[in-house]
């Protein structure tokens, strides 16, 4: 008996190793797949007009110039066609083709959404064509692509010369205080940010730099209603991009805090440096139209302007996370308009190094801080790492974490994100809430630490399955019978050594 009741106890622990392995193995293939980019497009007739169809016609008729043509044709070259062709003559266009257009392209024919399955393929570009989607359907809006390959195509045109443009001020004198503070790398084996499109609202962003290279796309320039915003001059929008993004490199380029997240450059103003509350307004309704669920503002959007509060109002109707400067005058914040609606506005404060604030705030309006300070980002053109102060450095460094959030747990909306970054910052000012809010953020912490009120989920998991849960009630099950079986077989050699 006491040999039987041995193999019942061999053969409860295999069960409960199988069952355990199943369960691990099932819960690894729920892991939910990154969405597709969502885009304009058209779809390519045989003829229009009677003449066979081609990319000089069909800029002019969905953009007001044949000349962007060259803009089509970048975003397309190498993309696999559903006849299992591909664009290399701009004059020759196959019946059936998708073509992603971009963002302003309007008229009858033009569709916002994925592109169909066959014609969203690349085969040569190496820019990410996955972004997030707002999860709360709006009227069509832009749909931007990422940036194309520098190469020998036609030059892109229909953006406003920044001749006579200045650069803002920044320091060769650099320290990376602030990457080495935010420690992200310890948040990338959860989470790099893949999947998730930051709007980055502000000067553009030089699309060219290798920092950057493949994680820009082509954006917009609302100073000029058809322009790109995968330029600028002024920098500050390259830097904020690259605190969000960057990868690094020889140059001792840090890299950011997400680093497989996409940018969305929205250039709101132009070489005069001068912004107007319309063009911010605008700027935003383009990053939420886009498909940006992360949006940060730069300092030249006015939260207190009636245009901003509007569209910022429409923005948190959607499951969109918008980062700003915490406010340094009086200001009504917006408010979604909708008691359920999923979108969140996060008010951020600047800190140097020593934990100083780098700007006089609103009493109680900072709601959590980063660093703001001699912080180091990549500029424009040739310029390489520079050092940045000011508030809207700060708001990329939490663009960046919200970007880290969101791809680790794709199923928390907008107002569950802020408040993971808001429950793992660590508390400053010995808990100054008035100065500091929450406190300093700690990217590795809100994307491994639960959250009080919060369920604990694995990253890429969904949060309704209770996978790991299970799988822990499966381990402590088997090793109860196993210590029960044990108990027995003492109880039985007791029996017989005693009797």
């Amino acid at each position: 008996m006491l040999a039987n009741v041995g193999r019942l106890i061999t053969g409860v622990a295999v069960a409960c190793c199988l069952v355990v392995a199943m369960a691990g193995t099932s819960a690894a293939q729920k892991a939910p797949p990154d969405p597709q980019a969502y885009v304009k497009y058209y779809v390519v007739a045989a003829t229009y007009q009677g003449q066979p169809e081609n990319l000089a016609e069909i800029a002019n008729r969905f953009l007001g110039s044949g000349e962007r043509s060259a803009e089509i044709y970048n975003l397309n070259a190498g993309r696999v066609q559903p006849d299992g062709a591909s664009l290399t003559d701009p004059a020759r266009l196959n019946r059936g083709w998708y073509l992603v257009l971009p963002w302003d392209a309007a008229g009858e024919g033009v569709d916002y959404g994925q592109v169909p399955s066959g014609g969203a393929t690349p085969t040569k570009s190496p820019e990410p064509t996955r972004t997030a989607k707002p999860s709360v359907s709006r009227s069509p809006g832009p749909g931007p692509s990422p940036s194309p390959s520098r190469s020998a195509k036609p030059s892109p045109t229909g953006t406003r010369s920044t001749a006579g443009c200045t650069a803002v001020a920044a320091s060769s004198s650099r320290s990376d205080w602030a990457q080495l503070r935010m420690a992200a790398d310890g948040a990338w084996d959860i989470s790099r940010g893949n999947g998730v499109m930051v709007a980055v609202i502000d000067s553009g962003v030089d699309g060219k730099l290798d920092q950057l290279s493949g994680r820009i796309a082509v954006g917009a320039d609302v100073t000029v209603g058809n322009g790109r915003g995968d330029t600028d001059c002024h920098g500050t929008g390259t830097a904020m991009a690259s605190i969000v993004a960057a990868t690094a490199s020889a140059d001792r380029t840090p890299a950011g805090l997400a680093p497989d997240a996409t940018i969305l450059p929205v250039r709101m103003v132009g070489a005069s440096g001068k912004s107007r509350a319309t063009d911010a307004a605008n700027a935003i309704e383009v990053a939420v139209s886009a498909g940006a669920s992360v949006v940060a503002l730069g300092s030249h959007v006015d939260l207190s302007a009636p245009e901003v509060v509007a569209s910022l109002t429409t923005a948190l109707s959607h499951d969109v996370l918008v980062v700003a400067g915490a406010p340094t005058k009086p200001v009504t914040l917006p408010a979604a308009g909708d008691s359920n609606a999923s979108g969140s506005l996060l008010l951020v404060g600047g800190v140097g190094a020593d934990d100083q604030l780098v700007e006089e705030y609103q009493p109680d309006a900072v709601e959590v801080v980063a660093p703001g300070a001699d912080v180091t980002g990549v500029g424009p053109g040739k310029a390489g790492p520079l050092s940045y102060t000011g508030t809207r450095f700060a708001v990329a460094f939490v663009a960046g974490q919200a970007a880290l959030v969101r791809a680790a747990f794709p199923e928390l909306n907008a107002v569950q994100v802020e408040q993971r970054i808001l429950g793992t910052a660590d508390a400053l000012g010995g808990g100054a809430l008035d100065r500091y809010g929450s406190g300093m953020i700690n990217p590795a912490a809100s994307v491994a630490r639960p959250i009080e009120a919060e369920r604990p989920v694995g990253a890429g998991t969904d949060s309704d399955d209770g996978g790991g849960g299970a799988m822990g009630a499966l381990v402590l099950l088997g090793l109860a019978l196993i210590g029960g079986g044990a108990f027995l077989a003492l109880q039985l050699r007791r029996r017989r050594a005693y009797g």
